[in-house]
C-alpha cells in the first residue's frame, strides 16, 4: 500500500511539474471561429500570458453572459457596433488608453469613427463582416438577386439562414424596401409575414458554422457572413456568392475593455498584438473577414468602396427590441 501511495504522490508531482506556468493571464469573449488557435498560442508563448478564451454567437449572447457574470470575470470581448453603443450606455465598457497601443495606426480609417463610437473612445475595430446570398450552382440555375428569390416553394428546407435576430429581421425589413433598422410596427410586422413565408425554406439557423451545411451539400442556399461564404466556395467551386440588391449588412466587431476588468495590462497586450500586421494577416487567411488593418486589405479597394457605398451597420433601437424579440420567438 505504501509503494502504491508512494508511486501516485510522484505522478502527482511530475504533473505539476509539466504544466506550463504563466506570468499572467486574459479573460477574452470572442465570437466563434474568429481567432486562429495558432495565434493565441503564439501570444501565450510569446508574452507568457495565458489565454483564457470563450465564444459566443451572436451579440445577444455577448450582452447576456457579461450580464449575467460577477465583476471581473472578463477582461476583453468584441461587440459588433450596435452592440457598442448599448454596452456604453449601460456603463458596460471602459474608454481605452490608446496610448498602450503601439500598432493602432495599422487601423484603416474608414473603419473609425463609426456612429456608434464616433472617438472610438470605448472601442476599437478588429474585423468586418458582411451577410451574403450564397448559391450551389451545380443545383440552383434560377437566377437570384434578391431575398424575395429565396421565397420560392421548391426550395423547401433548402436554405441555411442566420441565428442572429437583427441580421435576420433585417433581412426581412430589406426585402421589403425598407431601412434595416426599422422601428414602425406596421413595417415590421410586413417583414414578420414575409419571414413566416420563408420559414418553409428553411433547414437550420446557425451562426457558429453555416458553411458546413453547404459545404456538405445538406442545403443549396444560404444566407450567410462573407467569410463563411469564402470558405464554402473554397471547399464548393460549385458556390456563387452574390450581394443582395435589396441591401445588406455590415457589421463592424470591435476590441473593448469591460468595465472592471481584473486584466487590463494583459488586455492591452493582447489587442496590439493582434493589431500587429503579421498577426492580422494570420486571423485573416484563416478566417477571411474584411481585415481592418490598412497593411492586410484582403478585398480589393474597389469591392471594399462598394461595401461602404451599400451595405447598412445594425444600429441600436433602444426599448424597440422588444418587438423584434416577440418577432424572433414566433419565427424560430
Amino acid at each position: 500500500m505504501k509503494k502504491i501511495v508512494l508511486l501516485i504522490t510522484i505522478l502527482l508531482i511530475l504533473s505539476g511539474c509539466s504544466a506550463k506556468s504563466y506570468d499572467g493571464e486574459v479573460n477574452v469573449l470572442n465570437w466563434t471561429s474568429y481567432i486562429p488557435q495558432e495565434v493565441i498560442r503564439d501570444f501565450e508563448n510569446e508574452y507568457n500570458i495565458k489565454v483564457n478564451y470563450g465564444t459566443y454567437s451572436s451579440n445577444e449572447e455577448l450582452l447576456a453572459k457579461i450580464s449575467s457574470s460577477s465583476s471581473g470575470t472578463y477582461d476583453l470581448i468584441f461587440p459588433s457596433d450596435y452592440m457598442i453603443e448599448l454596452m456604453i450606455e449601460r456603463d458596460m465598457i471602459e474608454p481605452l488608453d490608446k496610448t498602450k497601443l503601439n500598432n493602432i495606426d495599422n487601423i484603416n480609417s474608414l473603419f473609425l469613427k463609426q456612429k456608434f463610437d464616433k472617438t472610438n473612445k470605448y472601442s476599437l475595430p478588429f474585423l468586418a463582416a458582411t451577410t451574403t446570398i450564397v448559391v450551389n450552382r451545380k443545383n440552383i440555375k434560377d437566377p437570384i438577386t434578391s431575398y424575395n428569390d429565396l421565397l420560392k416553394e421548391e426550395y423547401k428546407n433548402n436554405i441555411i439562414i442566420l441565428d442572429d435576430q437583427r441580421i435576420v429581421i433585417g433581412m426581412a425589413l430589406q426585402a421589403n424596401g425598407y431601412s434595416m433598422n426599422e422601428t414602425d410596427k406596421d413595417k415590421l410586422d410586413n417583414a414578420k409575414k414575409w419571414l413566416l413565408k420563408l420559414n418553409k425554406n428553411i433547414k437550420a439557423f446557425d451562426s457558429d458554422s453555416p458553411k458546413t451545411f453547404l459545404i456538405t451539400n445538406e442545403v443549396d442556399l444560404g444566407v450567410i457572413w462573407n467569410a463563411e461564404a469564402i470558405i464554402a466556395k473554397e471547399e464548393n467551386e460549385s458556390i456563387e456568392i452574390i450581394y443582395p440588391k435589396d441591401g445588406f449588412a455590415l457589421s463592424l466587431d470591435n476590441y473593448a475593455i469591460v468595465k472592471k476588468a481584473k486584466n487590463k495590462d494583459n488586455a492591452y497586450k493582447f489587442i496590439d498584438y493582434l493589431l500587429r500586421d503579421d498577426v492580422s494577416k494570420k486571423i485573416t487567411e484563416e478566417y477571411p473577414y474584411i481585415n481592418t488593418n490598412k497593411n492586410c486589405q484582403n478585398v480589393s479597394t474597389d469591392e471594399l468602396k462598394y461595401i461602404l457605398d451599400n451595405a447598412t451597420y445594425v444600429e441600436n433601437i433602444g426599448s424597440n427590441i422588444s418587438t423584434y424579440d416577440k418577432i424572433w420567438a414566433e419565427i424560430k
